[in-house]
């Protein structure tokens, strides 16, 4: 009987242990994150595209560098969010501010342990209706991206630069046959009309390039019923 208990114990004292206690977040500490994350994001939105104003003049090497101090700065600040209060979804920060912790976490490359922690996390808070489903689609493909492993959504695309530009799937997708019905399930468009968007956006912001060796407009795909 004795050695039944201890072995009940051990059990016990595992899950205890494994079982994470966050903080709730209230009153000011809620405002105050609401608008750090705000702050962060739109540093991020800086980094996270093409150099320009004031950043124009900047080599490669400088624009590189500032690009990681960002992403890496702002991962240090989220990363003590996440380890005190969890996950930080609608009923923590709100949904813009829960938007925005996805974002910084989506654009902590340089860190994918972080984001496949937090992912696992999201997951249950998406189940509650805590969290954007979207969000975690996109989440989901960019760490399976960052394993070298082929995605489940296809949120996570490259180009077909030294051609017509088309945008296609980063590393292929798990399961093309079942695409669309998964991607309507996490709310998100058709994978066609999604490569589409995708494919226009990159032709306009190349334009003359893509002009310059013959392609008028974008290479879209055929849309299916």
């Amino acid at each position: 009987m004795r050695k039944y208990c201890i072995i009940f114990g051990i059990l016990f004292l595992t899950y205890i242990l494994g079982c994470r206690s966050y903080r709730p977040i209230v009153g000011e500490t809620k405002t105050e994150i609401q608008n750090n994350l705000l702050e962060m994001v739109k540093t991020d939105q800086i980094a996270a595209f093409p150099k320009k104003g004031i950043y124009s003049d900047y080599t490669d090497e400088q624009w590189q560098a500032f690009k990681d101090s960002v992403f890496q700065t702002n991962q240090k600040t989220i990363a003590s969010y996440f380890s005190t209060y969890g996950y930080l979804g609608y009923n923590e920060v709100g949904k813009e501010g829960s938007n925005h912790f996805w974002l910084l976490v989506q654009h902590c490359d340089h860190d994918p342990k972080f984001q496949k922690q937090v992912l696992k996390e999201m997951d249950a808070h998406v189940k509650k209706k805590n969290a954007n489903p979207q969000n975690y689609a996109y989440l989901f493909d960019r760490v399976q991206v960052n394993a070298g492993k082929k995605q489940l959504f296809g949120t996570q695309v490259d180009y077909l630069v030294e051609s017509t530009g088309r945008a296609i799937p980063r590393n292929g997708l798990i399961d093309s046959a079942d695409i669309d019905t998964r991607r309507t399930e996490y709310r998100l468009s058709p994978l066609s009309e999604y490569l589409n968007d995708m494919t226009t956006m990159h032709f306009e912001m190349n334009k003359a390039s893509y002009t310059q060796r013959g392609y008028t407009e974008p290479d879209l795909y055929e849309l299916t019923e």
